[in-house]
């Protein structure tokens, strides 16, 4: 199968099938570089952790890596010692057939979570991902990840170092449990860049800052929440370090990536018929203005009020009082897209107008709090029906 997004030299990618939650669909993916390559990652931040992020997290201090194998239908979560066997298990059997080291290979799991993990469909099935190694492309490898996701998310950026071509590719997995506060299910970031650990560890932490852990579908965190990035240096550009001229050129095309993955999980939004973008600005300062838009748009009246076309900004005031940010009533202003539904904490009469403008599939609400300069901007979508159904169903 042909693919129209660009590769990062050096990796590969192969699929399968292990009819783990059920048969008829690729669920079992490897990605493999070439060479090896510079890792970094971050992980869920709940207290109940899946035995890949377990295992990933002890390996990811080595900051090397060769090897991801990724397998949907089936968290591996709260499934005791003998999930963290099978999830050993499942690297061991990667690396013993790739040549590499054990400790060079990393797994992540996405799917139901109690279940242990089928292992008599899962060994043999791993086999036939390395006999497969490149035969697939990173659209088919986005594709086996998903679970309650819609369609595959797949971004792609080049730039230019010194003269050399460099790509970031990344690919995700996310439509519900989506507020991470970390990153988001689960996400592959892959780059032929030649850069330091230090470099690629910033880069990282402050790339997911402003993507990841700014957007909310549901306020449920999953227990798997994995992001990972692989850099092999196949690029051959001079050697990224913090300060070096280019690092910021990296650090800004790493937050495109994650950026557009984030807008691509919010569309997806499990039942979402809409996509919002809220904004808090002139905040005391950056957190505050970020408390204060997440706390919108975690509210289930806010999300409703957005599915039924309801312009109610009062809501949006309430959460504001409640959200324990600093602020004068009477000096808010707010908009709906781009329209003034309330100037100094009051009415501007313009509701009925405001609720033709709801009915946009993309929503945009300010919040002028007019009390200082920080800003921030989260990713949410409306409440539907269809999110009870498809979360009362999912395990079925």
């Amino acid at each position: 199968m042909k693919t129209t997004t660009r590769i990062p030299e050096g990796f590969l990618f192969s699929v399968t099938e292990a009819a783990i939650k059920k048969p008829g669909r690729k669920d079992l993916a490897l990605i493999y570089s070439a060479e090896e390559a510079v890792m970094s990652g971050m992980f869920t931040t709940s207290t109940v952790k899946a035995a890949p992020v377990k295992l990933d997290m002890k390996r990811i201090k080595t900051g090397k890596g060769q090897a991801i194998i990724v397998n949907s239908g089936n968290a591996n979560a709260c499934t005791g010692s003998q999930g963290m066997k099978d999830a050993d298990e499942m690297t061991a059997l990667a690396a013993d057939m790739l040549s590499i080291s054990k400790s060079r290979v990393y797994v992540c799991s996405t799917g139901v979570i109690g279940a242990p993990m089928p292992m008599d469909r899962v060994r043999g099935s791993i086999v036939d991902l390395i006999d497969g190694l490149a035969r697939n492309t990173v659209d088919d490898a986005a594709a086996a990840i998903m679970t309650t996701d819609t369609f595959p998310k797949v971004v792609s950026k080049k730039m230019t170092v010194e003269g050399k071509a460099v790509t970031i590719t990344g690919f995700c997995k996310g439509a519900g449990m989506i507020q991470p506060n970390m990153a988001t299910m689960l996400c592959f970031i892959l780059t032929d860049a030649n850069i330091a650990k230090p470099a690629l560890d910033a880069a990282l932490k402050s790339a997911v800052k402003r993507s990841f852990n700014r957007i909310t579908i549901d306020g449920d965190m999953s227990t798997n929440d994995t992001v990972l990035v692989m850099a092999n240096g196949m690029a051959e550009n001079r050697l990224i370090k913090k300060s070096s001229d280019d690092f910021e050129k990296f650090a800004k095309a790493l937050d495109s990536v994650c950026y557009d993955l984030c807008r691509m999980i919010v569309k997806d939004g499990e039942g979402a018929t809409k996509f919002v973008e809220i904004e808090v600005k002139n905040a005391r300062n950056e957190a505050e203005a970020e408390k204060a838009a997440m706390a919108i748009a975690n509210s289930l009246l806010v999300k409703t009020a957005l599915y039924g076309n309801d312009a109610n900004w009062g809501r949006l005031m309430a959460v504001l009082g409640y959200s324990k940010v600093a602020l004068k009533e009477d000096k808010v202003d707010i908009f709906l897209n781009g329209l003034k539904v309330a100037s100094k904490g009051s009415a501007t009469g313009k509701d009925k107008e405001a609720n033709e403008k709801l009915k946009s599939n993309e929503i945009k609400i300010v919040i002028d709090l007019h009390i200082g300069k920080g800003s921030a901007k989260v990713l949410t979508c409306d409440l539907t029906e269809d999110y009870v159904k498809i979360n009362a169903e999912y395990r079925t």
